[in-house]
């Protein structure tokens, strides 16, 4: 009868759910095999940093050792310290004429590197061009060309301008093997910045180059410290251009000059290391000082956001 009445009345009576039994068990996982960062032990992750400091500072501390103990003695600890190494290499040696020759080889490199690569990698990144892709492609293939297959072509063209046993010589094929890579970084940070920010320039009456100077460049920055300390750090460090192309003792930079302190049967450790920490002070205070703005360069240049 009730049944009857929810019928006519247009009801339905609510029918009790079919008994679905208890709700399945979660899988069962092992403890600790899924953890986060926060719940890992310091010691794992301070241990393998620890080695890794100790094995890369154990080859520098052992130069400095050498560097600055006195001639003959075995000590493990640089005490007494003296300076009779550095003095040798910088006035007999004439480490001072081989640094400023560096300095020059350097700074010179990163300009042109930098001026250059700003050029091409605003062309890249703003304009398009029938060749655009293929000209990129062949940036990224001569990255795989070594620069000893280079030597002969690049000796007759210097030998051909006069330009053999010039600091010049080593600055143009310091830079032409830099521009590539310094390019498509460039390039890819000139993406990152919307070109409407050029467009408001333009409204407002700039022209093309002096929006980029004033809306573009100073964005650039990370990108440009990135590729110039690249620049500079390679063309500083690099031996075989210096040896090729230099021929006098005082147009030699400090890689050639540390390899003249290697003789055929005998080797002065001593001078040897003091050349080496000679070498290394300025690229530590380079890296030391723009450690950050390389980072963000070239995490910036190597994909657009």
């Amino acid at each position: 009868m009730t049944a009857a009445l929810a019928e006519k009345n247009g009801t339905h009576a609510a029918r009790p759910a079919a008994h679905a039994g208890p709700p399945p068990a979660a899988p069962r996982r092992r403890p600790g095999r899924e953890r986060a960062f926060d719940d890992v032990p310091r010691w794992q992750i301070y241990v393998p940093l620890g080695i890794y400091l100790v094995f890369t500072l154990v080859p520098f501390y052992w130069m400095f050792l050498f560097a600055v103990r006195p001639a003959g003695s075995t000590s493990l600890v640089p005490w007494p310290m003296t300076g009779e190494h550095f003095s040798k290499v910088w006035n007999e040696r004439s480490f001072a004429v081989f640094f400023q020759n560096s300095m020059i080889v350097g700074v010179c490199t990163l300009i042109a590197t930098t001026l250059v690569a700003l050029a091409g990698g605003y062309a890249l990144a703003r304009f398009d061009f029938r060749i655009k892709n293929g000209f990129m492609l062949a940036l990224l293939c001569s990255q795989f060309i070594p620069g000893a297959l280079m030597l002969v072509p690049l000796f007759e063209i210097f030998k051909n301008l006069q330009m053999i046993n010039s600091l010049g010589s080593v600055v143009i094929a310091e830079t032409v093997f830099q521009l590539p890579l310094s390019i498509i970084l460039i390039s890819g940070f000139i993406k990152n910045v919307p070109p409407s920010l050029e467009e408001a320039a333009w409204v407002d009456g700039c022209s093309r180059f002096r929006a980029f100077c004033a809306v573009v460049l100073p964005l650039l920055r990370p990108g440009l410290i990135a590729v110039g300390s690249f620049a500079f750090v390679h063309s500083w460090n690099h031996f075989l251009f210096a040896l090729m192309f230099l021929s006098e003792q005082d147009k030699q930079t400090i890689p050639v000059g540390l390899n003249t302190l290697i003789g055929a049967d005998s080797v002065d450790l001593g001078a040897l290391a003091a050349g080496g920490v000679i070498a290394a002070v300025p690229v530590v205070i380079v890296f030391a000082f723009i450690q950050k703005w390389l980072i963000t360069g070239f995490s910036a240049g190597a994909v657009k956001g």
